[in-house]
């Protein structure tokens, strides 16, 4: 059977897929998935998976999708990371068969993309990026799309979005910010950028970026001409956004820990995850609460802190409080499922200069921790942590003491190797010398005298059990005498 492109595949294979759920590390996992399908959701991705480590460990294979695979849970989207074409289409040659299309992320702009080099940080290699994905399109059995952010041109975007269509893309996701957009600085998603794809592309489209409740996904289609809207951080605040609904946050909670039991196993770092974004604005408020959801370590205890959650909500509103007082920015009373919106960032003020660099840094610097003997601008947050559990703590150089350096490769030799060296090079002299180091716990001499021992033991033992057998096998019986001597003894006088 040839293998469905473009709309076709849009509308036989994800059956016109209008309401998305977007690849999630750690958090789009199989339990989030069926309950977003049962609030709505057409189509799910799963999360991000490493194409390197999904070909190279079983295991990861094993817990990431295999595992994961249900009947409920289509049609669904593989998505890999991947800078590699080779390590990309063996990664999706694995995968293919339990899943309806594979994804190549481009839009991940976190700091762990760019040290692996994959992501958002490919998107300026157009001629690597046309090799991975013209390979995939002609050697997988399902189609091949992908996940893309903006470019500040809008013109460029479009070039962008065009190159991967000529190169066999069948469906192209739109997130409408820019490499740079993220954390304090995420801003607002261009709309213009994903609609100057749609209209230049001959492929399905679904847009990402600004979707906080239903409303936004029909303006979002009406505005844009989009096939599709994909929602992530809308979703885990409120999986019935689909359904056009805000529910009690307890009903979703629940309902997705009895998804988790039904549908094991599922890592305890995802459950508290989801928890923790689906009772945000709560936790706010109920900071004791947020304290015990952080360290408790089983299902069951999660599912109590939230059974607790609960039932304050539930006092509040019988005593008729909404909310308001504690949370008056939020639309709704905060037991409600609603999205959590980002501040916009602070627009620094142009002087003479360009930029003002406090408005800059007001934006980019991190909170530094407490230190009662000042010294905490001098000590980074990673020190001052370490600080704070061991207050004796030594982080000055100059006062650190000097080691002796190992005779051969300069490393701190051992303070009482008998060789004066490090560890490294105390093991492969004592190797090759059969030696031993008491104080680098080194028994090459020992071991090698023991087992020699045991040789000559087992030797000796040999040689006994030889000894013993010789000694008592039985001795040969006097043959009888003959007839002739029978007759000489007869005339022998008396």
């Amino acid at each position: 059977m040839a293998k469905l492109q473009g709309f076709e595949f849009w509308k036989k294979t994800l059956k016109e897929a209008a309401y998305v759920v977007a690849p999630m590390v750690d958090q789009s996992e199989l339990a989030w998935r069926l309950l977003s399908r049962r609030h709505g959701a057409q189509l799910c991705y799963t999360p991000m998976l490493h194409a390197q480590v999904f070909v190279r460990d079983a295991n990861y294979r094993r817990e990431n999708l295999y595992n994961e695979v249900c009947q409920e849970d289509r049609p669904l989207i593989t998505q890999f990371c991947a800078n590699d074409p080779a390590v990309f289409i063996k990664a999706a040659l694995l995968a293919q068969e339990h899943c309806d299309a594979i994804d190549l992320n481009l839009g991940c702009p976190q700091m762990i993309a760019k040290r692996g080099h994959y992501g958002v940080f490919l998107q300026d290699e157009w001629e690597l990026l046309e090799k991975m994905v013209k390979e995939a399109n002609e050697k997988l059995s399902v189609p091949i799309t992908c996940k893309i952010r903006v470019f500040k041109d809008i013109e460029k975007t479009v070039r962008y979005a065009q190159m991967l269509e000529k190169a066999g893309c069948q469906l192209l996701t739109v997130h409408g910010r820019t490499k740079d957009q993220k954390g304090a600085v995420t801003g607002i998603a261009s709309w213009e950028h994903i609609k100057a794809v749609r209209k230049a592309v001959n492929i399905p489209v679904f847009a990402n970026g600004n979707i906080h409740h239903m409303s936004d996904v029909e303006r979002c289609i009406q505005e844009t001409g989009v096939q599709g809207v994909m929602s992530a951080e809308g979703n885990l605040h409120n999986p019935a956004l689909f359904e056009g609904r805000s529910p009690p946050v307890w009903e979703m909670a629940e309902e997705y820990l009895e998804v988790v039991k039904q549908y094991p196993p599922c890592s305890l770092s995802y459950i508290r995850a989801h928890l923790f974004k689906l009772w945000h604005h709560t936790l706010q408020i109920h900071q004791d609460l947020r304290e015990e959801l952080a360290k408790v370590k089983t299902i069951e205890a999660l599912a109590g802190i939230s059974k607790q959650l609960r039932l304050r909500c539930q006092e509040e509103i019988a005593r008729g409080k909404d909310g308001d007082e504690k949370e008056s920015s939020l639309p709704f009373p905060h037991w409600i499922c609603q999205p959590y919106v980002r501040p916009p960032p602070k627009e620094p003020v142009a002087n003479g200069n360009g930029q003002d660099s406090e408005g800059k840094k007001a934006v980019c610097q991190k909170r530094a921790l407490e230190d009662s003997d000042g010294t905490a601008d001098r000590l980074s947050k990673n020190k001052q942590k370490k600080r704070s559990r061991n207050p004796n703590k030594n982080f000055c150089l100059e006062q650190k003491p000097k080691y002796i350096k190992c005779e051969q490769c300069g490393n701190p030799k051992g303070n009482k190797c008998v060789f004066n060296l490090c560890r490294g090079c105390c093991k492969k002299k004592a190797f090759k010398e059969v030696a031993d180091c008491p104080s680098h716990g080194l028994r090459f001499k020992t071991k090698a005298e023991k087992r020699k021992a045991e040789e000559e033991e087992e030797e000796k033992k040999k040689e006994g059990t030889e000894t013993e057998r010789s000694c008592s096998s039985p001795q040969p019986l006097p043959e009888p005498p003959t007839e002739l001597q029978e007759k000489s003894k007869a005339q022998l006088p008396l």
